[in-house]
């Protein structure tokens, strides 16, 4: 069995084993973070079953998509989105879960090509007001879901957070605390939302106790990730 095989099999089990003891009903998809990470690896981890991948920088992202268009990978934009990217992300992704501002929302929108499904979108909330941290603020929440609802060639799906990271397990759990009642009050404003894309390597079993389902693993699938040189945005 191959590292990676293994390591996704642990990352289920585990999983399981935290929805049974906190009896967690929602169901939890592992996105694959391979950021930094050769298309090889992705192969590797897509024939021990992982489909969906998430794909922070761009350029990195189309290089893997088009040394793997033999797989029917479903691809997840999760990186900071500058405008001049918007074209090639609603062109090349089936997600995006970074979401912060109507202008990029719209921009999405216009690009994403009408033979295709809604481009699938979870707003990006800067649940710990971080000023170098991505993500609306969760006052400016509701508005931003308001107008993403109308924009027709976009699904609204739900929340995205990066918490602050800390090795407090209170902290972790109050953060993710603190999305899913952002998600929760959308719902009871009228939202269809599903989508608590929360929980990386080294907090996701807190984001799971907390709602999470969609939980970005990276390095507990591939290892550490490697420095990039240069930007690849």
């Amino acid at each position: 069995m191959t590292s990676i095989n293994s390591q996704l099999q642990a990352i289920h089990t585990r999983i399981q084993s935290v929805r049974a003891d906190n009896g967690c009903p929602q169901p939890v998809y592992v996105l694959a973070v391979s950021k930094s990470k050769p298309a090889a690896a992705v192969r590797e981890a897509y024939i021990a079953g992982q489909t969906m991948f998430g794909e922070n920088y761009l350029q990195e992202a189309l290089e893997k998509q088009a040394q793997l268009t033999d797989l029917p990978i479903e691809w997840h934009f999760i990186g900071p989105i500058q405008s001049n990217k918007t074209q090639a992300i609603a062109h090349h992704f089936s997600w995006v879960h970074s979401v912060d501002r109507l202008k990029i929302a719209q921009r999405l929108n216009d690009a994403r090509p009408i033979d295709l499904p809604p481009l699938q979108i979870c707003i990006q909330v800067n649940i710990s007001h971080e000023e170098s941290k991505s993500g609306v603020q969760p006052e400016a929440l509701f508005a931003l879901a308001s107008e993403i609802s109308h924009l027709p060639q976009l699904r609204l799906r739900g929340l995205m957070a990066i918490p602050a990271p800390t090795p407090d397990i209170e902290a972790q759990r109050e953060q993710f605390k603190q999305v899913r009642r952002c998600y929760e009050a959308l719902i009871a404003k009228g939202f269809d939302l599903d989508t608590l894309s929360i929980g990386m390597s080294d907090d996701y079993p807190i984001a799971i106790e907390q709602g999470a389902t969609i939980v970005r693993i990276g390095a507990a699938i591939f290892g550490a990730r490697q420095l990039q040189s240069t930007c690849l945005n």
